[in-house]
C-alpha cells in the first residue's frame, strides 16, 4: 500500500481552525512542554520584528515561516502531533493571552471585536449556527502520560486564568506572553492590531500530515535534528498505559519511572532494554532468523497486535535485565543472588564486557532470565559464559565480523531456553591451530585475550580505567636495535607477547620509558599479571623477548579455553542423564565400567 502525505502550506488561523473537524492531541507518548520564557520571548519578538518590518504588517506581501508541523489523523479522528507539539502550544497560549487581553477592554474597537471573533475558532469548537462559543471544547489537548501539566493547560485554555505563582511551563508562559501582549500594547498601540494580524494570517506554518503514525514517525525522525527525538519505548510506554485499566495505570507509570532511573544509573536505556528482551522472545518463539526486525515492528507484530506488550511479566522481566546490567557495568551485589558474589562468573562477564560487539549479550541476558532461579546458577552459568568466551573469541580471532557468529547465536538463544547446557552448534574449531592468530590478534580482541590472561591470576577484576601497555614501547630510539629495520619492530612490537593490562594512572606515569625504567610502576599494579613483570630479572626488554612470551601465552590461552570447553562438556553429561529411564542409566554405568562411555 503506497505511502500518502499531504503537504499545504497555511497560515496559523487556516492551520488551527482545521481543529474544529479533527483536533489536535499531544499524545501519551511524547514528553512534556518543554519550552520555557526564554523561547516564548523568541517567538514573540520574531513575529513583533517581523509585524514592524518592511513587507510586514497587513500592507506587506512577505510571511513570516514558523516552521513545520508532522501528524497524522489517528483512529479518533485526531490530528496526532508526532513534531511541533512546543511550537503549535505556544501558539495556543499566546492566542489565548491575546483573547483574554482584547476580552479585557471596556469599550471594544472594530479591530478588537473582529480579531476576537477570529481567534475563538481558531482555539475552540463554535456552534455552527449562532456562532455561541464552547470554551470547555478546546481544539488542543494533552494526554502526555503521568504529567500534571496536561489539566493545567487545559485551564488556562478554558478559562484565560492561571496561578501566578505556578512553576509549571505553561503557566509560566502564559504569563509571559500575557506581560509581553501588554507592553507591546503601552509601547506601540498603533502596531498591536498589525502584530493580530501577522500572527493569524502572515505566520505560516507548514504542516506534514501522515496516514500512518509509522510514516509520521518516519518523517519526523528525517526532519529532527533539535534534542532527543520519540523513542520505540515511548510509544510502548502509551500502548501500555492505554491496556491498563484504571487501577493499575498509576502502579505501572511508578514502575516505568524507577525503570527508566535503573537503567539510566547502569548505562543502558529503555529503549536498549526492549531491544534485548526482543532477543528473549524470539528464542521462546523459536525464531533463529538472522534478519534482526525492527523493535517496534517486532512489538507490533504477533496474533493481536502489540500483544507482545501487554504479556504481564514483561516489566517484571526488563527489571530482571536491569539487575543483570548491574551487576556487569556497576559490579553490584545481592544477597538473595548468590552468583552475583562468584569470583568466576564475574570475571567471565568481565571478559566478555570486552567482546567488540554486543552479540555475547543476547544469549547471556537470555540464560539468566531462563535459568535464574534454578539450584546451583552460578556454577550452571560460570560453565555456560566460560564456553561462550571460548566460541566467541575464536570465531573473532578468524573471522572478526558480526556474520560470522550471528546465526550461530541465534541458534544458542533457542537451545537456552529448554536447557542450562544448551547445544552449541557452532562450527568446530581446533585450538591448536590458533595459535599464531592469538600472537597477532584483530585489536579488537587483544582486551578480552588480556583479560583470559589476568583472570587466571586472580579474582579481583580490573579497575574501571585500564590501558594497553606496551611493555617495548611503541615509541623507541631509532639507535635501539641495529640492523633491524623499522617495519620488522612496528610488528613485533603489536604482539600480544609484548603487551600488558595496565591501571591507566600509573601507565601515564609510566610513559614511553623502557623496561627497567618501568618495572618500578609495574609493581604498584593491582593486576596480577602486570605486577609480577617488576620481579622478572631481564637485563632489558627486547625482540627475543617478546617472541618467547608469544609462545607462552599463546599456549597458556589455548590451555584455558581447552579446559572451559571440557569443563562444558563434562556438566552437560548429567542433564543427558536425567532424561534416561532407570534401566538405559544401568545400561549407561555399565558402558562406563567397561570404558566404552567416558
Amino acid at each position: 500500500m503506497a505511502t500518502t502525505i499531504e503537504v499545504n502550506k497555511q497560515s496559523v488561523k487556516q492551520l488551527l481552525e482545521t481543529g474544529k473537524e479533527h483536533p489536535f492531541v499531544i499524545p501519551e507518548y511524547q514528553r512534556p512542554y518543554a519550552w520555557g520564557c526564554d523561547e516564548v520571548q523568541t517567538l514573540f519578538d520574531d513575529l513583533w520584528d517581523f509585524t514592524t518590518s518592511e513587507g510586514g504588517g497587513t500592507d506587506g506581501n512577505s510571511t513570516y515561516f514558523l516552521g513545520t508541523i508532522v501528524s497524522y489523523e489517528n483512529e479518533h479522528g485526531e490530528q496526532e502531533i508526532i513534531d511541533g507539539q512546543q511550537r503549535i502550544t505556544s501558539l495556543f497560549l499566546l492566542l489565548r493571552a491575546i483573547y483574554t487581553s482584547l476580552q479585557r477592554i471596556p469599550d471594544k474597537s472594530k479591530e478588537a471585536k473582529n480579531f476576537i471573533s477570529q481567534i475563538e475558532p481558531a482555539l475552540w469548537r463554535t456552534d455552527k449556527l449562532t456562532g455561541e462559543v464552547n470554551f470547555a471544547d478546546i481544539l488542543l489537548k494533552s494526554k502526555v502520560l503521568n504529567n500534571e501539566g496536561n489539566e493545567i493547560l487545559k485551564k488556562i485554555l478554558a478559562t484565560g486564568v492561571t496561578d501566578p505563582k505556578a512553576k509549571d511551563n505553561y503557566s509560566k508562559n502564559y504569563i509571559k506572553l500575557q506581560t509581553l501582549f501588554a507592553e507591546a500594547s503601552k509601547t506601540n498601540p498603533l502596531m498591536i492590531y498589525e502584530f493580530i494580524y501577522v500572527v493569524l494570517n502572515k505566520a505560516i506554518i507548514l504542516p506534514i500530515t501522515a496516514d500512518t503514525q509509522d510514516t509520521a514517525l518516519t518523517i519526523f525522525s528525517t526532519l529532527n535534528d533539535r534534542g532527543l527525538p520519540l523513542s520505540d519505548a515511548d510509544i510502548f510506554k502509551a500502548k501500555i498505559y492505554n491496556h491498563l485499566s484504571s487501577d493499575e495505570k498509576t502502579e505501572f507509570i511508578n514502575k516505568w519511572k524507577e525503570l527508566d532511573e535503573l537503567a539510566a544509573d547502569v548505562g543502558e536505556s529503555i529503549q536498549q532494554l526492549f531491544y534485548y528482551y526482543m532477543f528473549y522472545l524470539r528464542a521462546v518463539e523459536k525464531d533463529n532468523n538472522t534478519t534482526t526486525p525492527g523493535i517496534r515492528k517486532f512489538y507490533e507484530g504477533g496474533e493481536n497486535k502489540y500483544e507482545r506488550l501487554y504479556q504481564p511479566e514483561l516489566i517484571d522481566n526488563l527489571f530482571v535485565i536491569v539487575k543483570l546490567w548491574s551487576v556487569v557495568n556497576k559490579h553490584e551485589e545481592y544477597e538473595d543472588e548468590k552468583w552475583t558474589t562468584d569470583s568466576d562468573v564475574l570475571k567471565a562477564l568481565d571478559i566478555l564486557s570486552a567482546y567488540p560487539n554486543e552479540f555475547w549479550k543476547y544469549p547471556v541476558i537470555i540464560f539468566y532470565l531462563t535459568h535464574r532461579n534454578e539450584e546451583d546458577f552460578a556454577n550452571q552459568f560460570s560453565k555456560f559464559l566460560h564456553k561462550l568466551i571460548k566460541e566467541l573469541l575464536t570465531k573473532y580471532l578468524l573471522a572478526p565480523t558480526i556474520n560470522a557468529v550471528k546465526s550461530d547465536i541465534l541458534k544458542l538463544n533457542v537451545e537456552i531456553v529448554s536447557s542450562t547446557s544448551p547445544k552449541f552448534d557452532f562450527k568446530p574449531i581446533d585450538l591448536a591451530q590458533l595459535k599464531d592468530e592469538i600472537r597477532t590478534p584483530h585489536r579488537n580482541a587483544v582486551r578480552m585475550l588480556l583479560k583470559i590472561l589476568a583472570y587466571e591470576k586472580q579474582d579481583k577484576l580490573f579497575p574501571e580505567k585500564w590501558e594497553i601497555e606496551h611493555i617495548f614501547p611503541k615509541k623507541w630510539q631509532t639507535n635501539y636495535f641495529l640492523n633491524i629495520s623499522d617495519e620488522v619492530i612496528s610488528e613485533k612490537v603489536e604482539h600480544l607477547g609484548n603487551k600488558l593490562p595496565f591501571e591507566k594512572r600509573l601507565n601515564i606515569i609510566a610513559g614511553n620509558g623502557y623496561f627497567k625504567k618501568k618495572q618500578k610502576e609495574y609493581a604498584k599494579s593491582e593486576i596480577a599479571i602486570t605486577s609480577s613483570m617488576s620481579s622478572l630479572q631481564f637485563a632489558d626488554w627486547g625482540l627475543d623477548d617478546i617472541a618467547e612470551r608469544d609462545v607462552r601465552v599463546s599456549d597458556e590461552i589455548i590451555a584455558i579455553l581447552k579446559r572451559w570447553d571440557d569443563e562444558y562438556r563434562t556438566a552437560s553429561i548429567p542433564n543427558v542423564e536425567s532424561g534416561l529411564s532407570e534401566e538405559e542409566r544401568a545400561m549407561l554405568e555399565k558402558f562406563k565400567q567397561m570404558g566404552l562411555v567416558k
